[in-house]
């Protein structure tokens, strides 16, 4: 027995689909205000009245659009899931023999807009608000059209076709003079308090880009109760109090268009301004992220239909030092501000896409990327940013069912991908302007080192306690707190180089063990696998050093140059590179003053980030150049270059805790920095010369070049 049957739908679903798809107030006038846009209107009027009683209550949406027709009311407005947005915003020219050539959007007549709604879904928004709804609208060339929904009355109906709706058309008595569409929702569903018509009021106003407004669109709100919206901050009041502001264009795998700004405040003296544009990093201007074998990756939006992608933001500071120095009266009210609007909000076509941005939406993991850095990546409540997207050009961008959201797709991850890549940049040159802040209006004593302290004590210690006896006391103490300082530092340091590079020697070893094996299983001759195994040897042997305790005396820094290289040996092959040794040829000035571990230790550091940015760079000529220098009166220097990319971070910058301009993941900004330590424990100096200040072949010329200067005597 076969029987051809259809679905049934109950009415109930219409109320589920209100309360299940547009999940808050926020969202449901949101989507009414995105029809008023998609019907060409130029402003949009939402009235509040007797919110805090539901039974009274009404919310009244005016806009001056084309309108509708009866037809459009029965056809399109009362057929659930329409399809009549998402045709327009995509038809098909087809030539004579019926094959379709190419896809072209097909944008308003008025104002040329591409629709942004396209599920047909966002009507269910009135049902989210009230029990009911009053729509009357007007198309050119028409009758008034009034359309009635009692909502309540779908618990006694069965079916959807059971649910009694009114649709008349009349003469006009709304608009009269005009077009456009009229919205009465009343018998409120719930009763709204001051903190739900303020996050409302907030989402109104976040519909529009803080940037960019939208020149032919505006939204406006008008409640009775206006005490509810009182010290309801906007954005050009705080706009003043910002200290960093940018705006980027991503192209391809490319950040075409850059710019960076620090202008401090008025009180801010003996500072001066920050201005950057494309020329600041245009050494490393591709976007990247890192594969599952932390490779770097291009990350290419011409890949997906994502088009150019324009990122503008400001940010703040919220150290009180600095926050002083603002002028600002409400500092609370400033932080209150950005703790519900910081954040990243995107746009399509300057029309907000719901809900980046908001206070618990951090989609580019802003917060999770502060918490091992707090004092170099950007919080969330800093910053007030906005990424630009074309409809037209970034329709592989889908937004999802509830419409909070995209889809979670390779374009979306490369949205994300490509806005990160420009948010490292702006954290590097913003880091270098805070530097500068902190020096001059900072904590001095939070960045006083213990040893600078010591000293300071005994100065005063000296000055104030005329008893001689009870001083040489004291300093005895001092004294012995500063050798345990010292001993404690040194061997923190020591720990630090010997993790920072295992990881590269127990790659090496693994590939020498692979080796013995095969050459085992494959009957090699017996020299063979020893000298494999002397090798394994000399490794064990060389990372050790970085472990053990070494005397600080005159060494000769050939051996221990040799020493570090040798660690590196499978890694400098694997990667193909170059090793252009001179230091091999030098003869005399290469004793000094340091330590065996220390010196492998840094050595390693700053061969493995040129490694890192030769591979990079993806430059054809991939050399790695040492050379130990008597240039530098009083010290015996060690000279590190390549043909990467050179350095792209501000030089006062550099050695610096955290900071690189590796992509997330890719490094932790720490061998710069532990070098650093290095030669200041050993009483050495880590510097970063122009070419022309030691001799370096010509190749090198453009890559990064570093210099290691350690004390030939005390």
């Amino acid at each position: 027995m076969a029987d051809e049957i259809k679905f049934k739908v109950r009415a109930r679903l219409l109320e589920q689909m209100g309360e299940q798809l547009i999940k808050s107030e926020s969202i449901a006038l949101m989507e009414l205000i995105k029809n008023s846009y998609d019907a060409d209107a130029s402003h949009c009027v939402v009235e509040m009245h007797d919110m805090d009683n539901p039974e009274k209550g009404s919310i009244i949406i005016t806009d001056d659009g084309t309108g509708m027709n009866y037809d459009i009311f029965k056809n399109v407005w009362l057929e659930i899931g329409t399809s009549n947005k998402a045709d327009k915003k995509e038809t098909e020219e087809i030539d004579k023999k019926g094959i379709i050539n190419e896809k072209k959007i097909e944008r308003s007549k008025k104002f040329n807009r591409i629709p942004l709604g396209e599920k047909g879904i966002g009507r269910f928004g009135v049902h989210r608000l009230g029990h009911e709804i009053e729509i009357i609208s007007r198309m050119e060339g028409s009758k008034e059209c009034r359309l009635f929904v009692n909502w309540d009355a779908i618990n006694k109906s069965k079916y959807i076709e059971d649910f009694p709706i009114s649709l008349e058309e009349r003469p006009p008595e709304i608009f009269k003079k005009g077009y456009g569409t009229k919205i009465i929702i009343q018998r409120l569903k719930s009763k709204w308090n001051k903190a739900t018509v303020r996050e409302c009021a907030r989402t109104i106003t976040s519909l529009n880009s803080p940037f960019d407004n939208i020149s032919n669109f505006r939204t406006e709100l008008i409640i009775d109760k206006s005490e509810w919206l009182m010290g309801l901050l906007k954005f050009d009041e705080i706009e003043t109090y910002k200290l960093y502001s940018f705006e980027a264009k991503m192209e391809g795998s490319r950040i075409t268009k850059f710019g960076y700004t620090f202008i401090p405040y008025p009180d801010m003296k003996g500072i001066e301004k920050t201005v950057l544009g494309i020329e600041a990093i245009i050494k490393n201007n591709s976007m990247v992220r890192l594969d599952e074998d932390k490779k770097p990756v291009d990350v290419d939006l011409s890949t997906e239909k994502i088009g150019p992608v324009i990122f503008k933001g400001i940010i703040f500071d919220f150290d009180t030092n600095i926050l002083k120095l603002s002028r600002l009266s409400d500092r609370k009210g400033l932080k209150e501000y950005l703790r519900d609007n910081g954040g990243i909000r995107i746009f399509r076509d300057n029309v907000r896409i719901w809900d980046y941005g908001e206070p618990e939406n951090d989609w580019l993991e802003m917060e999770s990327r502060r918490i091992n850095r707090p004092g170099t990546k950007i919080s969330k409540r800093q910053i007030l940013g906005a990424v630009y997207l074309d409809s037209e050009k970034s329709r592989a961008l889908i937004e999802t069912a509830d419409r909070e959201g995209f889809v979670d797709n390779n374009a979306y991850q490369l949205l994300k991908y490509a806005c990160r890549a420009v948010l490292e940049k702006i954290e590097i040159f913003r880091r270098a302007d805070k530097e500068r802040l902190r020096i001059l209006y900072g904590n001095e004593n939070k960045e006083i080192p213990v040893v600078t302290s010591l000293d300071e004590a005994k100065r005063l210690i000296d000055e104030n306690i005329p008893d001689k006896k009870i001083v040489k006391e004291i300093d005895r103490c001092l004294d012995r707190i500063q050798v345990d300082y010292d001993r404690i530092t040194n061997s923190l340091i020591k720990s630090a180089g010997a993790g920072l590079n295992l990881i590269g020697v127990v790659h090496q070893m693994q590939k020498i063990i692979k080796n013995i094996i095969s050459g085992i299983e494959n009957n090699v001759s017996i020299q063979e696998i020893r000298s494999q195994i002397d090798d394994l040897a000399r490794l064990v042997e060389g990372y050790s050093i970085l472990i053990k305790n070494s005397e600080k005396k005159v060494r000769n820094i050939k051996g221990i140059i040799e020493k570090a290289l040798f660690n590196l040996e499978f890694r400098i092959k694997v990667h193909n590179i170059e090793l252009n040794s001179a230091f091999r040829n030098r003869l005399d000035h290469i004793d000094c003053i340091c330590t065996e571990s220390h010196v492998v230790s840094a050595i390693m550091n700053l061969v493995d980030n040129s490694i890192w940015w030769i591979d990079f760079s993806k430059k054809k000529e991939k050399s790695i150049y040492i050379d130990i220098s008597s240039e530098l009166k009083g010290y015996t220097t060690i000279i590190v270059a390549d043909t990467g990319t050179g350095f792209t971070i501000p030089v006062n910058l550099l050695g610096k805790p955290f900071v690189t301009d590796k992509p997330d993941g890719a490094g932790m900004g720490i061998g710069l920095n532990l070098t650093t330590l290095i030669m200041e424990s050993l009483g050495g100096k880590i510097l970063y010369p122009d070419y022309d200040d030691f001799f370096v072949p010509q190749k090198y010329k453009d890559g990064a070049i570093v210099a290691l200067a350690f004390k030939e005597k005390e």
